[in-house]
């Protein structure tokens, strides 16, 4: 039996959104940030280290290290893109390649996104109720403007700001789950581009660091087209083979690196992860429960409609992914594609009433957000009022503020034209279905822009170890090799980049004069500096953070530096 579909709209709710706004919006949100900042702890800085040690010759292609320490996590390709990058645009420092390279695989992502979503919506199941005498949406401008709306509810989500404008392998993994997504999406009309997607998104998902998942994603995507009426032999077969290639790869390449948490760290995080999913997803997670309980009848009666069965089995393989792996924070990035699509079939069945409320919930809030964040650089500039800029300079030690005018250039103009959309929503338009999304994404865009515009001179000294490695250099001078012990990848990476220095792990036959140890309460184990051969000199804290330290300690025998 065929379910009727919830969604009614007629040919003047499915107007197209503006494309060079669209594309604005995505290039203005990707590339700012990229420029005049380092990169930033934790797991920015430690793909640079792994980066850039490919580039200095000390680790080799198949087997990354940095100073004798394999990556967290078993990915390659970022890396090798990154190393690539560097050597490539080597007018620019090393972070700044990087990051313009992932910035445009980034835009690439949010491209095959929008592909995705709108063949999905050009799905028969997903088109809108035909009216008795005509003026019924055409499918292909009922693709378009649900297309817009997911890829506007992609952006609007908090969780996207910050790890999409690193340089690690959560980042690129995230674009590899779009082209898959895009890939699957477009089968129903192009099996031959949707299974070469599909098949070159599993093998580069794999070589990412995620063959697990890269697995999953695609063993589930071969019970489905298997369901499916236009599926042939061949092509099961090249997806099989895809699959065994995959399982290959990764084993001969050693990526089989299981870091699943135990049950007992998931019972003491499960409240975190609760909270963490509710702001991360927001607002795409309330849209997308919208759209199963009005799509509701389709997916009792039609399990294998596409529209909805893939963004859900997407959204169960990459949220399982992401609560059962340490770094929920970083692999959450992946729920964002499915949950986006699911977001945007809520679109043509949101009441006015719920609209208005989204509308003026995201207005009062990235309003008063863009507010604070003026405020405080008013503060930093004039002095008034004095409390926010005292709480600045105790949470940034040392930060001198300067006036940037380009920087205030352009937090002007953006909020001049968040005020215009204001004006624009408010107004009597014809009404779109992707309207409900506008204010916030681009509230979204306003905040990241003011962010990194008025806040990115203390933002980026409390999130680098410059500061931190020039306090180090002054106590070491001009001396190149440190030897290290228990020190976090990140650290070893910062003061590699920023002071210039060469890491030796403590057990190694070099005779490097100093010495930096992480130091972990209560723990006397094997890691015990000897007092016979080592002189502790001084405890050094990374400023605004007290729990990032490192101990220096001195070769006894050493000449002392003055």
């Amino acid at each position: 039996m065929n379910t009727p579909s919830p969604a009614i709209i007629s040919n003047l709710a499915v107007r197209r959104m503006p494309r060079h706004w669209l594309m604005l919006m995505c290039v203005v949100y990707v590339f700012i940030g990229s420029f005049d900042r380092g990169p930033w702890k934790s797991m920015d800085l430690t793909s640079l280290g792994y980066m850039l040690s490919l580039v200095q010759g000390q680790s080799q292609l198949f087997h990354l290290q940095m100073a004798g320490m394999a990556p967290e996590l078993d990915a390659l390709l970022p890396y090798w893109i990154g190393m690539v990058a560097i050597q490539t645009l080597n007018s620019l420092s090393p972070d700044l390649s990087a990051r313009l390279v992932f910035s445009l695989l980034s835009l690439g992502g949010m491209y095959c996104l929008w592909q995705g979503i709108y063949f999905l919506a050009r799905n028969p199941q997903a088109q809108p109720v035909a009216f008795a005498f005509g003026g019924e949406a055409n499918p292909k401008d009922y693709a378009r403007a649900i297309a817009d709306g997911g890829l506007l509810a992609y952006l609007a989500c908090l969780g996207l700001a910050v790890p999409s404008h690193e340089i690690t392998p959560m980042a690129l993994q995230l674009q590899w789950v779009c082209v898959f997504f895009a890939g699957a999406a477009c089968m129903q009309f192009y099996p031959s581009k949707g299974l070469w997607g599909t098949c070159t998104a599993t093998v580069l998902l794999a070589l990412s660091g995620a063959p697990a998942l890269a697995t999953l994603l695609l063993s589930g995507l071969c019970v489905m087209w298997w369901r499916n009426p236009q599926s042939t032999r061949i092509q099961l077969q090249l997806m099989l083979s895809t699959l065994a290639g995959v399982l290959f790869m990764a084993s001969n390449l050693d990526l089989w690196q299981w870091r699943i948490v135990d049950l007992f760290q998931f019972k003491t995080k499960f409240k975190e992860n609760v909270e963490l999913l509710l702001w991360f997803l927001w607002p795409a997670w309330p849209m997308a429960a919208w759209t199963l309980w009005k799509w509701r009848g389709h997916w009792r009666n039609q399990v294998w409609t596409q529209h909805l069965t893939l963004p859900v089995f997407l959204f169960a393989v990459t949220l399982l992914a992401s609560v059962l792996t340490s770094n929920a924070d970083r692999t959450l990035l992946l729920v964002l594609p499915s949950i986006a699509a699911l977001a945007a079939f809520s679109l043509p069945t949101l009441r006015r009433s719920v609209a208005a409320l989204v509308d003026w919930f995201t207005l009062i809030f990235f309003t008063t957000c863009a507010i604070a964040i003026w405020g405080v650089w008013l503060s930093l500039e004039t002095g008034v009022p004095a409390q926010p800029a005292r709480n600045v300079y105790r949470l940034v030690p040392g930060y001198v503020h300067e006036f940037n005018a380009l920087a205030l250039v352009a937090a002007v103009v953006i909020s001049l034209i968040w005020l215009k959309i204001i004006a624009w929503r408010v107004g009597r338009h014809p009404s779109a279905i992707w309207k409900s999304l506008v204010l916030p994404a681009t509230g979204v865009v306003l905040c990241w822009v003011l962010l990194m515009t008025l806040w990115l001179p203390f933002i980026d000294r409390a999130m680098s170890y410059k500061a931190w490695t020039a306090q180090l250099k002054s106590m070491i001078g001009s001396d190149k090799c440190v030897m290290f012990a228990r020190m976090d990848r990140h650290q070893v990476a910062g003061f590699s980049f920023h002071g210039d220095l060469t890491f030796e792990p403590m057990q190694s036959s070099h005779r490097c004069k100093w010495l930096l140890h992480k130091a972990i309460a209560n723990d006397t184990s094997r890691w015990m500096i000897d007092p016979e051969e080592w002189l502790f000199v001084k405890t050094l804290q990374r400023p605004g953070d007290k729990s990032d330290t490192v101990q220096i300690y001195q070769r006894i025998g050493s000449d002392s530096h003055d």
